[in-house]
Formats: structure tokens, C-alpha cells, sequence
């Protein structure tokens, strides 16, 4: 007998709305640098190798990161269009510790 995924009698489930714009879903981030909106990127989808501006070490494909963005960019703009020079790919840990690292330029590589 084949499983069924929602109660019976339950009748259709409505679908869950969207983020308006292209920013799907992101949720929004306040820090004491200002306002971000804040995508998570399962490792499987990630095809391309990044380069983090938290640590300066390249985020190789395959590997789950963050998106992040300014949140005014997000406000009457296609991501795709005008912010995506803004967006930057974030290790998950660098992202979280943005606010307790020192200003600086780039960290050495190995």
C-alpha cells in the first residue's frame, strides 16, 4: 500500500509563497555591519570553486557555504542583475565569525 504524505481527509495543502525578487530563500541577517541577506548553499548544488572574503581560501565545488548580500541591494533589484556583484560566498563557520575577526587584508595561502 502505497505511504501517503499527509493526513486524510486533510484536503490540498497550499503552497508556501516564495521571497519576493530573486532572493528565494534567504532570510535576513543583522550585524554590527549592517543588514544582509543570508542564503545557505547545500554542498551538492555547488558547482563552482568561490573564494571566501572571511579567510581567503578558495570554497572548492561540492562543499556547503553561505551567500550573502547587502539587504538594500535586495529591496526593488534582481539579484541576478544589479546585486550580483555584491553577493560574496562565505565558508559557513568564517560567516558566523565575521564580527569577531580583525579588519585586514588578505591572509596568507597554503
Amino acid at each position: 500500500m502505497p505511504r501517503r504524505n499527509r493526513p486524510a481527509g486533510s484536503g490540498p495543502v497550499a503552497p508556501r509563497p516564495l521571497a519576493s525578487g530573486a532572493a528565494g530563500w534567504a532570510r535576513t541577517e543583522h550585524g554590527t555591519d549592517g543588514t544582509w541577506m543570508v542564503r545557505s548553499v547545500p554542498g551538492a548544488p555547488a558547482g563552482k570553486t568561490y573564494r571566501c572574503p572571511g579567510c581567503d581560501h578558495e570554497i572548492p565545488p561540492g562543499v556547503g557555504h553561505v551567500v550573502a548580500w547587502p539587504a538594500d541591494m535586495s529591496a526593488g533589484t534582481e539579484l541576478e542583475s544589479d546585486g550580483a556583484d555584491e553577493r560574496r560566498h562565505w565558508h559557513t563557520a568564517c560567516w558566523s565569525a565575521r564580527d569577531r575577526r580583525r579588519p585586514g587584508g588578505r591572509r596568507n595561502r597554503r
